[in-house]
């Protein structure tokens, strides 16, 4: 699954005004981020993740590892912030954030 750049430009207008969901910080990827991040995707596709971590080269890695895990794509690294997207399986208009 590959982004096109007119979908990446779409989901980062879109996710301009969300807020992080998740916070992963020092103890890293434990499972329950992993579960979170997967039920947040699940619920509203596009979500963005903040990375309370020092060091840039470890963010980043986090942020791959990250998304290895939970099969989404990167659609934009700002920071500390990362805004993710997977397609649900079964969209729902009222939690989605594509939909609405």
């Amino acid at each position: 699954m590959s982004l096109t750049p007119e979908q990446k430009k779409q989901f980062r207008t879109l996710g301009h005004n969300l807020n992080p969901i998740v916070t992963v910080a020092g103890n890293g990827l434990t499972e329950n981020i992993q579960l979170e991040v997967d039920r947040a995707l699940e619920d509203h596709e596009l979500i963005k993740v903040k990375f309370a971590v020092g060091d840039r080269t470890v963010k980043k890695t986090l942020i791959r590892e990250l998304c290895a895990i939970v099969e989404c794509q990167l659609v934009q690294e700002i920071g500390n912030i990362a805004l993710i997207y997977r397609p649900a399986r079964e969209p729902n208009p009222k939690l989605s954030n594509l939909l609405r």
